[in-house]
């Protein structure tokens, strides 16, 4: 029997909510694997051989394969995209071949049906020979029987236009200047292949293997059917879905019951153990590497308005390619430590004591983390440079977006992943124990942290020359189930023992409001990982589950939202001397971008008939930000306060540095997204449709007068996010890992030891 505010309280048993969690995770996950079977056995061919009108051999899949790891050796995704996945300073280079393809063929077919120059010809001619291009391109010559590709004339001569192309626009990107000609002839290759894919209509179907995307009328791609009906069905099953899902919400009160006074709240009395002190390096860590990765996005954003920054040329010494990488990876690292230390912290809390050993194996965790992030960083730099040679793949850059560290850097990841999950695992073992059901809150938390090494795992399904289509499947499988659905699922659980332990809302209602939550983001979650298969060489089957699924995902936010008012009332009760002031500010700020960026934005973005068009564009970051800044870094921000309040001596907290981190925070992220990444994006969605998606990813586009003006005006909500927003939160963590409570050996004979089963004390009653 539990107690509540000295009351005992029967607490609810998980069993049929356990039950359908379980199902619901088997049927989504088995939705993705079926999908996933069917994606490996319609990928894009590679052809064994490409040959021309006469037969002769142009290029083989050595060379397509060859290529592909140009690409990814050079961090070419994180300069421009493939299949409009990657950066977005550099072009699209499927599109961009996709252009030379339908220039060259035109040359040839004019040449062949007038002996003229296309440029020669009339508006008739010309009109005729588009005709004759658009048949050409999406004719399918490919024979499964014998592998062989038969190329026209026309593609068989863009292959020369892509290759000089590809030297003129990689002389602003690190590594360009150093591909050798038989590099450069390889990657030319490999993205005439993905042009091939983009454009030759599927067998059996009236469309390309990537859904006609890009956007290329002169090719022939257009919107699909499927793109639009997918579209329709989602919005109405999302209209449908939300009045039910709302209707069971507040019908069966499946929301977590407010009880207690904010106004009662004191930081726990127990002394710190040597794993939660140790937590407060992890914050500053974290705090540290985010500055960095800030000032990385300053530097990146300038990129787009003029190649030097301010003046000083520093291409050669920080790539674009270089700071992205490390901009996007260090992203993921300081919010994973950020949660790090909130299991840390949380797991002695919840037990009341503190395993042998537990101090030693932090400090391990810690050095490790230094290791991998110091070592991966360093890696990617020298690979990019062209300075590792055949070890890229290990110790360099592994080409893909997000999954840029080498593989033996993301192994120590994963191998350090595991060790925290031991730890995490032995300090709650207590709490385990008292319990009982396996269902349970704490059971959750232990079930949850073990999600993070696990899922991360299935990044090392890509191998060094994985087919890029799958290559794309399972980097999204760490990217949105990881990130955003695994992170997610965790902080709930964080946010339930949160509220449970400050005595804030009833216990009794905790269980089934956290299970009810994590049904809803797992269900529209997992198999909503589909909106990224759209086009990028999959069945069409992705872009139904995608569709309906992502907006479907719409909902669990908008119950987050509701909640976020209980966590407003808490603050405006507690008032200015509510020890979790901080921590509470970012909650709702997390539930709002929620709903704002991952939900709005999100929403918008993965309608198919919108992503056809718009994929790969300023809102695609827009979406980004607004989603991994927004919900992901103000969640684990919240995290780090409520830590480091816990642990850091009260002399160290500074109230007036949290708010003024906050509102800097909310009010910079609010300002690059709806001042600059907004404004580009539909610009650029504008002029996709208008004339076609390579226009819209053109070097020229940034240089219009209104383009330059939005990229130029990013600089004041930057300022103020990096200077008044990171800076603050740098200043107070490192201030509390300096000035932490002193641990239960030193405190006095009374506070030396905890009870083992004792809840520790987080409310006053008068």
């Amino acid at each position: 029997m539990q107690t509540e505010r000295g009351r005992p309280v029967s607490m609810p048993r998980s069993g049929p909510w356990k039950r359908a969690l379980v199902a619901t995770l088997v049927l989504a996950l088995g939705i993705l694997a079926a999908g996933g079977l069917l994606t490996s056995r319609g990928k894009p061919p590679i052809p064994q051989v490409a040959v021309g009108p006469d037969g002769r051999t142009v290029f083989t899949v050595a060379d397509v394969r060859a290529g592909q790891a140009v690409f990814q050796r050079y961090g070419l995704m994180d300069y421009g995209s493939i299949l409009g996945n990657g950066a977005y300073l550099g072009p699209d280079f499927t599109s961009r071949a996709v252009e030379a393809m339908v220039a060259a063929e035109r040359e040839a077919i004019a040449r062949e049906q007038t002996g003229r120059s296309y440029a020669d010809l009339d508006e008739a001619g010309r009109a005729q020979v588009d005709g004759l291009v658009r048949t050409s391109l999406k004719a399918n010559r490919y024979d499964p029987q014998t592998g062989t590709l038969t190329l026209t004339a026309g593609q068989v001569a863009s292959l020369d236009r892509i290759r000089t192309d590809l030297r003129e626009t990689l002389r602003l990107a690190a590594g360009g200047d150093r591909l050798s000609p038989q590099e450069l002839d390889q990657l030319a290759r490999f993205t005439f292949w993905t042009a091939w894919a983009s454009t030759a209509t599927r067998p059996g179907s009236t469309y390309s293997y990537t859904n006609n995307w890009p956007y290329a009328p002169a090719a022939g791609n257009e919107v699909t059917f499927g793109s639009v009906w997918t579209s329709a069905v989602s919005v109405v099953l999302l209209l449908l879905a939300l009045a039910v899902i709302l209707f069971v919400y507040r019908h069966y009160g499946l929301e977590m019951e407010p009880d207690g006074d904010p106004r009662h709240v004191r930081v726990p009395d127990a002394p710190p153990t040597p794993t939660q002190r140790m937590a407060l390096w992890f914050l500053a860590v974290a705090a540290g590497l985010f500055l960095v990765q800030t000032l990385l996005g300053g530097y990146m954003a300038h990129s787009y308005v003029e190649p030097t920054f301010f003046g000083i040329d520093l291409r050669a010494l920080l790539p674009f390619q270089v700071a992205r990488s490390w901009h996007l990876q260090l992203a993921v690292f300081w919010i994973a430590t950020a949660w790090m230390a909130a299991g840390l912290y949380l797991a002695p809390l919840l037990s009341g004591e503190e395993s042998p050993g537990q101090g030693t194996l932090t400090r391990v965790l810690f050095g490790a983390l230094i290791v991998v992030a110091v070592g991966s960083l360093l890696g990617e730099w020298l690979g990019v440079q062209g300075r590792l040679g055949r070890l890229w793949w290990y110790l360099g850059h592994q080409g893909w977006e997000y999954l840029e560290l080498g593989r033996i850097w993301q192994v120590l990841l994963l191998l350090g992943l595991g060790l925290w999950l031991v730890i995490v695992g032995r300090g709650l073992r207590a709490a385990l124990r008292r319990e009982g059901d396996r269902g349970g809150l704490s059971h959750l938390l232990l079930y949850s942290a073990a999600a993070i090494p696990l899922f991360y795992a299935t990044s090392l399904m890509i191998g060094s020359g994985t087919h890029i289509t799958i290559a794309d499947y399972w980097r999204w499988w760490m990217i949105h189930l990881w990130v955003e659905g695994i992170f997610e699922v965790f902080t709930v659980v964080v946010v339930a023992h949160l509220l449970t332990a400050l005595g804030l809302v009833r216990k009794a209602s905790v269980l089934r409001a956290v299970y009810f939550q994590l049904i809803l983001l797992l269900g529209s979650g997992i198999v909503g990982t589909g909106h990224h298969y759209y086009w990028t060489g999959t069945p069409e089957i992705w872009l139904a589950l995608g569709a309906v699924f992502s907006a479907l995902e719409v909902i669990p936010l908008t119950l987050l939202l509701l909640e976020a008012y209980e966590q407003y009332r808490i603050i405006r009760q507690g008032g200015t001397q509510f020890p979790y002031r901080g921590t509470f500010l970012f909650l709702v700020a997390t539930a709002v971008w929620n709903l704002v960026g991952a939900g709005g934005l999100g929403f918008l973005i993965n309608l198919p008939v919108v992503n056809y068009f718009q994929h790969g564009t300023f809102l695609t970051p827009a979406h980004g930000h607004a989603a991994l800044a927004g919900v992901y870094g103000m969640l684990a921000i919240a995290l780090l306060l409520f830590v480091l309040r816990g642990v850091a001596r009260p002399e160290a907290w500074s109230e007036r540095l949290v708010t003024l981190s906050f509102w800097s925070l909310q009010a910079g992220l609010a300002g690059m997204t709806f001042l600059t990444l907004v404004p580009v994006g539909l610009l650029q969605l504008g002029r996709a449709v208008a004339a076609g998606y390579d226009a819209s990813r053109s070097l020229a586009f940034y240089q219009e007068p209104l383009v330059r003006a939005l990229l130029w005006l990013r600089i004041v909500p930057d300022s103020v996010f990096i200077a008044l927003g990171v800076v603050p939160l740098l200043i107070l963590t490192l201030r509390g890992a300096m000035r932490p409570r002193a641990t239960a050996a030193a405190a006095p004979e009374p506070q030396r030891r905890r009870s083992p089963g004792r809840e520790p004390a987080w409310t006053a009653h008068d």
